[in-house]
């Protein structure tokens, strides 16, 4: 779906039959301003959601956003005003107010893992655990905290995983029968050293090391040659992503990029004087 689709989306789920309380009280076009505020330091995302979620309901709006998407707010500041018609923004508030709360959450969460590797080869990745239909803004969130997308989607790149390894009894079967019908690069699962021997007998393009201890990791990657990547994964978090970091990997994936990000606590203020 396209943003404009979710954001219709959303508006009919909040106001399936029109704001009933705003419209009751029948009052004429009210102009004036309302200041989105930042009540936490955050990363910001989510901007062009916010900004189009209002100009959905009150076209006339003029937005003026003091900060870029990707920039570090502080709490207290002023993040953007919006002129226009107050009683269609109150209408898009708290649908506006998802959207970017949500993706500055994992914006901010994004940023706090990147800083934790710094100083390291390691590339912050995320996953597909995504909120159904938000995968298109959720990543991009990621981006804006300086992480790295993974695939996008199971149609844009190969990934055997534990249970392709089942269904095909063993890697080696799963990749020759890849090869055959597939000319994109292979990234395999393993979960053992054993595993990592077979993918790297199989000159592989990536490696992911799948609720690995770290001292597994080290050997895994004492074994496997420096033109294969090697990304690790499961179980990731602030408390241990350095020091699988300095391991060496290329990459890490981080799910909670994504399904454990907390929303950013932002508000929207009205000038109604």
């Amino acid at each position: 779906m396209t943003t404009i689709e979710l954001i219709k989306a959303a508006l009919k789920e909040d106001m399936p039959l029109g704001d009933i309380t705003t419209e009751s009280l029948a009052l004429k076009p009210k102009q004036g301003e309302a200041s989105l505020k930042a009540k936490e330091d955050l990363v910001l995302s989510g901007a062009n959601a916010f900004e189009e979620t209002i100009l959905f309901l009150e076209p006339q709006a003029k937005v003026k956003w003091q900060f870029n998407e990707g920039d570090l707010i502080y709490k207290g500041q002023n993040i953007c005003s919006i002129e226009g018609d107050l009683l269609q923004i109150l209408k898009a508030e708290r649908v506006a107010l998802n959207f970017l709360g949500r993706l500055s959450g994992i914006a901010s969460f994004t940023r706090r893992f990147v800083k934790e590797v710094e100083g390291t080869k390691a590339k912050i990745l995320d996953t597909r655990k995504t909120t159904p239909l938000l995968r298109g803004l959720e990543k991009r969130a990621v981006q804006h905290g300086g992480g790295f997308n993974h695939r996008f989607n199971l149609s844009e790149a190969v990934m055997i995983k534990d249970n392709h390894i089942s269904l095909m009894g063993g890697i080696t079967t799963a990749v020759n029968r890849l090869r055959q019908n597939c000319d994109l690069p292979i990234e395999v699962e393993a979960s053992n050293l054993e595993q990592v021997k077979e993918c790297v007998s199989l000159k592989i393009h990536r490696i992911l090391l799948d609720n690995m201890t770290n001292e597994m990791m080290a050997a895994a990657l004492q074994i496997i040659p420096v033109e294969i990547k090697t990304e690790a994964s499961g179980n990731m978090n602030l408390a241990r992503i350095k020091s699988v970091a300095e391991l060496g990997v290329d990459y890490i994936s981080v799910g909670a990029l994504t399904h454990s990000a907390a929303t950013a606590d932002v508000s929207l203020l009205f000038d109604w004087s």
